[in-house]
């Protein structure tokens, strides 16, 4: 049976706070364990009503809180950091909480101007904020070296200039999985699949190119020590109601706040609907609203399973935002149950 894992973003409700947020996700977090997910990662994002800015803080308290569940990062934006600072910082939690960790890393920060042929073009506001506040003197490392260093360093066999260095606490996570997230067939999925990693498709992000992306990775893949055959997972948006129509008025703000992440100024405060939007606004962004998956648990969980057999998922990964916390706890919950985790 496909694996089922939670991705929050710990979003911030139009109304609510920050520290809202965090404590949303933590009770969340809990709650799914309880549930049975196999999985709980946090998203990075920035200038965004989003409280998950910094991944592996987020990522200690929620451990903290928690006895079985892996926890990770879905996924750390290296292009804004260093591979030292997040094998290290992945190596402390590893350290605390051995055999629970997973390492997420995306590209975002390396090349946000020329988004993938298929994929949506990004936010002009939000490139020039990125481009101003992050190397703003200096070209960064390629996100393949960044990912190449991370797996050194973790692994002990780091050198700079002909110099081997070691990191005890980097190395603290040479067991935690590291994993590439990607959108399309470009660099993230060769680099996966050349790598011998597992890769996360997002199809909540571009579902227009996820199975190509798929495709690449398996076309990609060369079996390492850490893995010996591919191990995709694919992301997927999702609210489940007690009814259909319940689900459908759970997830009427959606659509503002996606538009409010591609052409605003970054993701607003999580609206209660979207009844302000124009017609044309709702077309540009109509691929992700009929690609979310809306409803009762039965027919969310059919959906689900139809995306896993079209892309061969071995793990899905479902990222459910609503206006009220108490629904969103009421989604994953009646999810879980139809997919027999309770």
């Amino acid at each position: 049976m496909t694996g089922l894992n939670v991705l929050d973003l710990a979003p911030i409700p139009d109304g609510g706070t920050p520290s809202d947020a965090l404590r949303n996700t933590l009770d969340l977090a809990r709650r799914a364990e309880d549930w049975g997910y196999g999985r709980y990662w946090v998203a990075e994002h920035h200038f965004a009503h989003v409280a998950s800015a910094a991944p592996a803080v987020l990522i200690a308290e929620i451990l903290a809180r928690t006895t079985r569940i892996r926890v990770g990062s879905a996924a750390v934006l290296i292009g804004f950091t260093t591979a030292p600072a997040v094998a290290d910082a992945f190596g402390v939690l590893a350290s605390l909480h051995p055999g629970r960790v997973d390492i997420g890393l995306g590209r975002t920060g390396q090349r946000l101007r020329t988004p993938p042929p298929g994929a949506p073009a990004p936010n002009p506001a939000i490139v020039a904020g990125y481009e101003q506040l992050y190397h703003p003197k200096a070209e960064p490392p390629t996100y393949t070296q960044q990912v190449d260093d991370v797996l050194a360093l973790v692994s002990g066999t780091f050198v700079a200039d002909g110099h081997p260095l070691r990191s005890p606490v980097a190395e603290a996570a040479h067991d935690a999985p590291v994993w590439i997230f990607g959108s399309s067939a470009g660099e993230s999925a060769r680099l996966a699949g050349a790598r011998g990693l597992p890769f996360v498709a997002n199809y909540h992000v571009s579902p227009r190119t996820t199975v190509e992306a798929a495709q690449a990775y398996r076309d990609a893949f060369r079996p390492s020590a850490r893995l010996a055959e591919p191990r995709l997972v694919v992301s997927a948006d999702v609210v489940v109601g007690d009814t259909d129509d319940q689900a459908r008025e759970l997830a009427s703000g959606f659509p503002a706040w996606v538009h409010s992440i591609r052409h605003g100024s970054g993701a607003i405060a999580y609206p209660r609907d979207s009844s302000a939007l124009t017609d044309d606004q709702r077309a540009a962004v109509a691929d992700r609203t009929e690609t979310q998956f809306v409803g009762e648990a039965g027919r969310v969980a059919d959906g689900l399973r139809a995306l896993a057999e079209r892309t061969g998922a071995d793990e899905l990964v479902i990222t459910s935002v609503t206006h009220d916390h108490a629904a969103r706890l009421r989604s994953h919950e009646l999810l879980a149950k139809e997919w027999g985790l309770l």
